[in-house]
């Protein structure tokens, strides 16, 4: 009997501790917060948020950068945290970001170096081979029988005259290049700092993104629907810039190497394979040197090769983009090319290469915010056309829980309306 008075008296104990408990205490009190100690509360983490965004502006970019790869990289990471501690998967995982990322352009950067090395060494020796005051008389001819055509314009080159400007060209290069190794020396602490801060806030975002996307959620003063849209929209133009847009780049600067090298030039694979890469990510595109080099071939005398490269271009390389899109880039994350052109050259003005990135996302944050402001303020209809969920009636898409909670706002304003006419 005495056995089963016990347990109801520990259970009640602990209830008291519990209510009783620093913690308890200091959420009730929490919860008793006037109305203007909670304004002030917020404008106390306004100024919080603004004074951390201040101290940490140096690093503001390197954080972005490490929370979108870590986006891109977090299913693996929760994948190997199944079979194995939250240690071993963070690792691995970075393994496996340096195996994806780090080590393929090391490899391709070396290899365009070596071809660069050799190309300089080609050159080298055909200037040991040739006669270069014949050859540079030769040239000076023509230039100045070019010059003598243009009318109105009274110039004449000469060896000295070029010999003061190749002169005071050595002597900025020079200057160039000793400040260059100055700021290199520097940079290689700030390099390895950047590296070490970077590996970290990767680490901890594998670990914790979820509950940042919580606190990024519960900071927000709009709703958890919309909220929920930005957080997918920024999701998606993320995953389609590192995940989409780099990979289809990649291909096509490829496919272009690869046509220039059968058309003929052998030399440079690697460094084509970088460059055409590069404006493939822009949304120039690879084309803007590979037909204008094509045309040229075909009219310096290797007519097949510069047809090839040309058609090559027009009927593969230009359509892997409309094959591989679909595949990897979310649709609602589609932006019109005017838009992605525009986006990628302001964050490439704004933050450098990493605007590749930054500048997409900036732009559907953008639009974004005016199609919703159209949807909430002006009561326009929602345009599913680019929600490649549209379909999914599941809790977890966030285009139906803003639909729902629409359609609330609008159920619960006409119903206040009718119930004011009704009164009157």
């Amino acid at each position: 009997m005495e056995n089963r008075d016990v347990a109801p008296q520990a259970a009640e104990a602990a209830g008291n501790a519990e209510q009783h408990s620093p913690i308890r205490r200091r959420s009730s009190q929490i919860s008793e917060f006037t109305r203007n100690q909670k304004r002030a509360l917020a404008v106390m983490t306004v100024i919080a948020l603004g004074f951390g965004a201040y101290f940490l502006r140096g690093y503001l970019e390197l954080i972005a950068l490490a929370g979108i790869l870590a986006y891109f990289f977090r299913p693996l990471y929760v994948r190997l945290e199944r079979r194995w501690n939250a240690g071993a998967a963070s690792t691995l995982t970075v393994l496996t970001a340096l195996a994806v990322v780090v080590l393929p352009l090391t490899g391709i950067l070396a290899m365009a170096v070596a071809q660069i090395k050799q190309m300089i060494d080609s050159v080298s020796d055909w200037v040991a081979k040739t006669d270069i005051n014949e050859l540079g008389d030769r040239i000076l001819q023509m230039v100045n029988d070019a010059l003598d055509r243009i009318p109105f314009l009274d110039v004449e080159l000469t060896s000295e005259n070029i010999e003061a400007g190749a002169s005071k060209l050595a002597s900025s290069m020079g200057d160039f290049a000793l400040n260059f190794a100055k700021e290199s020396v520097g940079g290689i602490a700030g390099a390895v700092t950047a590296i070490i801060i970077f590996l970290y806030v990767f680490i901890a975002i594998l670990g914790k993104g979820p509950k940042l996307v919580s606190l990024v959620k519960d900071l927000s003063p709009l709703s958890p629907a919309i909220s929920d849209i930005y957080v997918s929209k920024i999701g998606a133009m993320a995953k389609a810039t590192v995940g989409g847009q780099f990979l289809i780049a990649l291909v096509q600067g490829l496919l272009g190497a690869v046509s220039i090298y059968i058309a003929g030039i052998h030399q440079g694979f690697f460094m084509f394979v970088i460059f055409l890469t590069v404006l493939s990510i822009i949304p120039l595109g690879s084309g803007i040197v590979t037909i204008p080099l094509g045309i040229a071939m075909a009219l310096t005398g290797n007519i097949p090769g510069g047809i090839l490269v040309v058609l090559f271009h027009i009927l593969v390389t230009s359509n892997v983009d409309n094959i591989l899109r679909p595949m990897l880039v979310p649709r609602s994350a589609h932006l019109s090319p005017a838009l992605m052109l525009l986006a990628v050259f302001a964050g490439l003005s704004m933050f450098g290469f990493t605007g590749i990135v930054f500048g997409p996302i900036i732009m559907i944050v953008i639009v974004t915010t005016i199609k919703l402001y159209r949807v909430v303020i002006k009561g326009a209809i929602w345009d599913d056309d680019l929600d490649d969920r549209s379909n999914d009636t599941s809790k977890k898409n966030p285009w139906k829980r803003f639909k729902d909670w629409l359609g609330a706002k609008r159920t619960s304003a006409k119903s206040g309306a009718s119930g004011t006419n009704e009164t009157g």
